[in-house]
């Protein structure tokens, strides 16, 4: 009889339900630009088996013994010139995104952010959507080229948050979409609009994608390959127009860390061919960024320009990411609205 009673339906706790969560999830960002801050993030994110693929008993005692206690002081001195009154930029642009696409998604179509890595959590976010009634969550992973290193990733941590739940709410991931139309339509709009705003005419768009260590690629990550294919169909979109007659269009990789070899060739080593060997003028975009952050704030537009400088170039820019823009915001309302064909 005590088993039957608790069972009634009218004995239930209330809850909430029957809308749908949008979850924006993009890398991550310490919570202060200063060592403590920055060793606590790159700790989480150095730890994660998909982003450093090294058996745990060679990698974590090089993480613990050197690297926390070297890299830490370096990075934040790079985060502490791109902070803002605001914050990471990262987070912020992130935030802003979701604010951006909250109110054009339907009614019952509620939208939150988190960082894979650092705060707000997935786990904290996914939490507040099911509070909120969210029955059903598309979780969009912000990052246009597949790597098992950030969309995988995302999944993982996903996975482990689930297996917590006791009432799980039904799931869709956006997929990647480094040849979505949407997305190179995007892209070639503001980076033409950029473009024409520079007060120099570049001879090289070099667009910059983040490295990975060349063995990823030979373990059959498609990172490598959605990076060039994206880069092949915006520059066709691009050498078209008027103001990109006699642009060279160029693809590198950047961002190398550690002694293994990476994705080749690097950003840095281009930008010091191309002004060594006579390229005076340069833009550098960066496509596969969904949020400029600080390897496109500070080592794209800052080290980037100084390397180049330095080589013997003379004009040098930073194309900013579609972030919150015009473009940016129509193109996450395309992918979602897709995503959510038949929830909403």
């Amino acid at each position: 009889m005590t088993w039957q009673k608790q069972r009634l339906p009218n004995d239930h706790l209330p809850v909430a339900s029957g809308s749908i969560g949008v979850l924006l999830v993009n890398l991550g960002t310490p919570q202060a630009p200063t060592p403590g801050a920055v060793k606590a993030y790159l700790k989480q994110f150095l730890s994660d088996p998909r982003v450093i693929e090294i058996p745990k008993l060679i990698w974590q005692p090089l993480l613990l013994g050197v690297i926390l206690n070297t890299r830490p002081k370096k990075s934040a001195e790079a985060y502490s010139k791109v902070w803002t009154e605001r914050g990471s930029p990262l987070a912020d642009i992130t935030a802003r995104q979701a604010e951006a696409i909250g109110g054009e998604m339907g009614e019952n179509v509620v939208v939150e952010y988190a960082m894979r890595y650092g705060s707000p959590s997935i786990e904290d976010r996914m939490t507040k959507l099911t509070e909120a009634g969210c029955d059903r969550i598309l979780i969009a992973p912000l990052y246009p080229q597949y790597c098992a290193a950030t969309t995988a990733t995302v999944f993982d941590e996903v996975a482990r948050v689930m297996g917590n739940m006791r009432w799980q709410p039904a799931l869709r991931f956006l997929p990647p979409y480094h040849d979505n139309t949407a997305y190179l339509d995007a892209l070639a709009s503001d980076l033409s609009r950029q473009f024409d705003a520079l007060t120099f005419k570049p001879e090289v768009l070099l667009l910059s994608f983040h490295g990975m260590p060349q063995r990823t690629l030979e373990l059959g990550d498609p990172y490598h390959c959605h990076c060039h294919k994206t880069a092949r169909l915006l520059r066709e979109r691009l050498e078209v127009l008027p103001q990109f007659d006699g642009v060279r269009f160029e693809t590198s990789f950047q961002s190398r860390f550690g002694p293994a070899q990476w994705l080749e060739p690097a950003t840095d080593d281009t930008l010091t061919k191309e002004a060594e060997n006579g390229t005076k003028r340069i833009a550098v975009a960066a496509p596969g960024f969904s949020a400029d952050c600080v390897e496109t704030l500070e080592e794209l537009a800052l080290e980037g320009a100084e390397i180049f400088e330095e080589a013997g170039g003379k004009e040098y820019a930073v194309l900013d990411c579609l972030n919150v823009s015009d473009a940016g915001v129509q193109l996450l309302e395309t992918l979602i609205a897709q995503e959510l064909s038949g929830w909403a």
